[in-house]
């Protein structure tokens, strides 16, 4: 009985899957409902599995869930084609961060083949490129096996992204063996239905980030300090958010003073970056960063009620001071946290770097649901419940692109971030409370 209802949850994860990768964000019901289906069958499958789980039959099955949405083009964002176009520039030799495709498409004149389907369906035409250069080393091998056809492009990006999986699989699994946690544990990241459709469906590179970071963790785990230094700086090579656990780094024991781990990691990073210097490119790159802090809103928490109280006291969007602000505590909040947290053994560091995720997402103007899966897979080795229950809770922002134009609406916010407030009550209140009760 048992067994078959657990085939039965694969099956409506699966089939649930496999029609919300058709189904465009605008029609936000019939997205929801297909997401809380195949949500629902994650938790199943994971409240039905003992601790311990089959690994090959788990690890199949997860590829195939991901293999399932390689062949329809992405339904919830555009940056799938921002990044083709950015690696079919690199493909042509052309430097990406120069030009923004509006320039470059003015300055070339008509363009025939992948460039003029690209520029036709790119969502960013006046910005210059804002993802940095080990981003852009995937991008060309994405345009590179494209040979001209989105499709082909589309389908590049998902095998370079589910490689990345497959490596996340290997890493969680080991790390939960090492931290001597329970390997079901992994469900709620393999089995998640925002991770597979936001990774594999929708061409997002956070799955790397993740690969990235759980590999600086397992070597430093294995007293490999160097080596965790290298795979740390790959991570904020990737993309710039790793970095806020520079802190955490810095005041934990193990790494404080480790002369490799520093050596190495500042030199991962001073290579990711160095393609900026050609041609002065940093200087474009830096400004899409500046004008995204500046100008960008999207789902955000606390900065919406500071940025209702700037309207009151100010009469305007006091975002360009907000941010700034916002940077600033999340920054002076990391240290905080890191230095208040500088003794605590290995296998507490991922509720470490967690609690800094957290901290900067509820500080930031803009949350896209995508940014969440790096914190997720960390909290599975911390048995943290906030990133889990913002995993299902993130849906609630794809309502927003029900209306044209794009418009958030404050029940939907309050929904979201009513989980998220229920995930740090279960993660930090009543631990405190229960611990000051004796119980």
């Amino acid at each position: 009985m048992k067994r078959g209802f657990k085939v039965g949850l694969v099956v409506l994860l699966a089939g649930a899957l496999l029609l919300l990768a058709q189904v465009p964000r605008e029609n936000f019901g019939l997205t929801f409902l297909l997401f809380s289906l195949a949500f629902g069958g994650m938790l199943g499958s994971y409240l039905l599995s003992g601790e311990q789980v089959n690994f090959k039959w788990l690890l199949t099955i997860g590829i195939l869930f991901r293999i399932s949405l390689f062949f329809f083009a992405p339904q919830w964002s555009e940056d799938g084609v921002r990044f083709l176009w950015d690696g079919e520039l690199l493909r042509q030799g052309q430097n990406p961060y120069l030009l923004t495709p509006a320039e470059w498409h003015v300055q070339q004149g008509e363009v025939i083949g992948l460039s003029a389907q690209l520029f036709e369906a790119i969502n960013s035409p006046n910005y210059y490129s804002v993802y940095p250069p080990i981003n852009q080393a995937l991008f060309w091998l994405g345009a590179m096996a494209a040979k001209g056809n989105l499709e082909q492009g589309y389908l590049a990006l998902r095998c370079i992204l589910l490689l990345g999986e497959i490596g996340v699989f290997y890493l969680i699994w080991g790390l939960l063996a090492r931290f001597e946690l329970p390997q079901k544990q992994i469900l709620l990241y393999w089995y998640n239905p925002l991770v597979i459709m936001e990774v594999v469906g929708n061409l997002h590179f956070e799955g790397f980030v993740l690969l990235f970071l759980l590999a600086s963790l397992l070597s430093l785990s294995r007293q490999k300090f160097g080596l965790s230094g290298i795979f740390w700086g790959l991570a904020v090579g990737m993309k710039l958010l790793p970095f806020l656990l520079a802190p955490a780094f810095f005041f934990w024991k193990g790494t404080r003073k480790s002369l490799p781990f520093w050596g190495m990691g500042l030199g991962t990073l001073v290579l990711a970056f160095l393609p900026l210097l050609y041609s002065n490119a940093w200087q474009n790159f830096f400004q899409s960063l500046q004008l995204y802090q500046g100008k960008f809103e999207f789902n955000a928490s606390l900065y919406y009620l500071f940025r209702a109280l700037g309207f009151e006291l100010a009469g305007f969007n006091t975002i360009w001071y907000l941010t700034k602000v916002g940077m600033g505590c999340a920054l002076l909040g990391a240290v905080w946290l890191s230095r208040k947290r500088s003794n605590v053994p290995l296998f507490e560091i991922p509720s470490v770097w967690v609690q800094l995720y957290v901290l900067y997402f509820l500080l930031q103007p803009v949350v896209h649901p995508w940014y969440l899966l790096p914190g997720l897979g960390l909290s599975l080795l911390s048995r943290q419940w906030t990133f889990l229950l913002w995993s299902f809770g993130a849906i609630f922002s794809y309502q927003a692109y029900s209306q044209n134009p794009v418009q958030e609406q404050l029940l939907f916010l309050v929904l979201e971030y009513g989980l998220v407030l229920l995930g740090l009550y279960l993660d930090y209140f009543r631990k405190k409370r229960t611990a000051t009760l004796g119980l």
